[in-house]
C-alpha cells in the first residue's frame, strides 16, 4: 500500500471515521458547562471573578511560574511581556522566520522591527548558533552593554523564540547568548503548554514567557493567553492588562496608556476545568505520536520528533518530506480525502509587512519550509491514551 493510503487509513482507524478529520479540533469531555454555568449564576461574566484569579493560580502551579496573569489571547500576552522587557519604538527584537505571525505582530504593535535569524532543523526553533554567528557579524554592545545593529546602531532589545508545535527550543543555547550580548528573552511558548526542556516547563526560562488558548491549543479558553512571570512582573502586567486603572472606591483613575487585555471570568471557568484534564491530554497526544512515527517507520517521509533532553506536548504533530513535491502530494491526496493537513507557514520575511526586516541567511528555515506537514493531532474523544 501506497505510504499515504496508509497514512490515511491509519488516521482513520485512530479517529475510528470515515467522515472528515479535522487538524486539531477541542474536546469538552470534564467540568466546562458546569463551571460556565456556575460562572453565569454568579453574574460575574467579565474580567472580574473568582475563575479567572483560579485560573491564574493553578496555572503557576502548573507551569512552576512564580505569577501568571490571563489575557484575552497569546498575542496580547506577547504584547505586554515585549513591553514588560522595555521593548519599544525603534528598537530590534530577534526571532525566527518560521513562525505564527502573531509572533511578529506583536513586535510591530510595540513600535519595534523584527531581525530573523535561522533555525535548527531538530527544535524547529531559534538557533543558538546561527544567533551567535549574526550577533558576531552585525552587532556591538556598547559602554553601557547595551546590544545595537552596528549598521543603524538602533538597539536589539529582545530576543523571541518560538516552541514550534510543542517542541522546545534548545533553551540552554540561547540563554547563553543573550546573557553574553545582554540581550532579555521572551518565550512565546503559545504552543507548549505541557512541554518541559530538562525536567522545567517551557515559557518559565526567559524574563518572560507567554501561553495561549485559542481553540485549536492543547487546552482552550475559546480565546485566550497567559503572561508567566515573576511577582514583581505580574504587578506590571496585570496594570498594563487592566487600562493602567489605580485601585479606588469608586474614581476612574488610569496612569498610563495600556490595554483591555484582561481574560472574561467566562473564558477561564472554561480554561479551568480543561486545565484539570491536560495531563490525560497530553498522554493521548504522546501516543498518538508514538503511533505515527510507528506507521512511518522505514517510508520516505520522516515523522517529527522531540528534541534530546525534552518532553513535548506534541501540540501538531509534523512529518517531513523529501522535497516540495512531495510535500504538496501528501497535503493534495489527504485533503481530497478528508484527512485535513496542513504545510508548516510561509516565513515571516515573505510577508509584505516584513520583508524589508533585517534577516540572516535561512538555510534550515526555508529547507523546512519547503518539506513540513502538520498532520491530524486532535484529542480522541473516546479515550485518554497513556505515554
Amino acid at each position: 500500500m501506497p505510504v499515504v493510503e496508509q497514512l490515511v487509513e491509519f488516521v482513520r482507524d485512530h479517529y475510528r471515521t470515515t467522515d472528515f478529520v479535522p487538524l486539531h479540533a477541542p474536546v469538552f469531555r470534564g467540568n466546562e458547562k458546569a463551571y460556565v454555568v456556575e460562572t453565569i449564576d454568579s453574574t460575574f461574566v467579565s474580567s472580574v471573578g473568582a475563575f479567572v484569579d483560579r485560573f491564574e493560580k493553578d496555572m503557576a502551579a502548573y507551569t512552576g511560574s512564580s505569577r501568571a496573569v490571563a489575557t484575552v489571547n497569546g498575542t496580547a500576552a506577547l504584547h505586554v511581556a515585549l513591553r514588560l522587557v522595555g521593548v519599544g519604538q525603534g528598537d530590534y527584537v530577534i526571532t525566527q522566520p518560521l513562525t505564527f505571525v502573531a509572533t511578529c505582530n506583536a513586535i510591530a504593535y510595540c513600535g519595534a522591527e523584527p531581525i530573523f535569524i535561522d533555525v535548527d532543523r531538530h527544535t524547529l526553533g531559534l538557533s543558538p548558533t546561527a544567533l551567535e554567528a549574526w550577533l558576531s557579524e552585525h552587532a556591538n554592545r556598547d559602554d553601557a552593554g547595551q546590544c545595537r545593529r552596528r549598521e543603524d546602531n538602533r538597539v536589539i532589545r529582545a530576543c523571541l523564540p518560538m516552541h514550534t508545535f510543542g517542541h522546545p527550543v534548545d533553551i540552554d543555547g540561547l540563554l547563553r547568548v543573550c546573557h553574553d550580548w545582554g540581550i532579555s528573552m521572551v518565550e512565546d511558548a503559545a504552543e507548549s503548554l505541557g512541554s518541559t526542556y530538562r525536567g522545567q516547563h517551557t515559557g518559565t526560562f526567559g524574563d518572560i514567557g507567554t501561553l495561549s488558548f485559542n481553540g485549536n491549543k492543547i487546552i482552550t479558553t475559546g480565546g485566550g493567553g497567559m503572561i508567566l512571570c515573576d511577582e514583581e512582573a505580574g504587578k506590571r502586567a496585570k496594570h498594563l492588562t487592566t487600562t493602567a486603572k489605580r485601585p479606588h472606591t469608586y474614581e476612574y483613575v488610569h496612569d498610563e496608556l495600556a490595554y483591555n487585555y484582561r481574560l472574561p471570568n467566562l473564558n477561564a471557568a472554561l480554561g479551568c476545568a480543561q486545565l484539570e484534564q491536560l495531563d490525560a491530554y497530553i498522554a493521548d497526544k504522546r501516543q498518538l505520536a508514538a503511533n505515527y512515527a510507528a506507521c512511518l517507520d522505514g517510508s520516505e517521509f520522516t515523522f517529527f520528533t522531540e528534541p534530546e533532553g525534552c518532553r513535548s506536548n506534541y501540540w501538531l504533530n509534523a512529518v517531513i518530506c523529501s522535497d516540495l513535491s512531495q510535500r504538496d502530494q501528501l497535503l493534495k491526496v489527504t485533503n481530497e480525502q478528508g484527512i485535513m493537513t496542513r504545510p508548516i507557514w510561509q516565513l515571516m520575511n515573505r510577508l509584505p509587512m516584513y520583508s524589508n526586516a533585517p534577516s540572516g541567511e535561512l538555510p534550515n528555515a526555508l529547507w523546512l519550509e519547503a518539506r513540513v506537514v502538520n498532520l491530524p493531532s486532535s484529542i480522541r474523544t473516546d479515550h485518554a491514551g497513556e505515554a
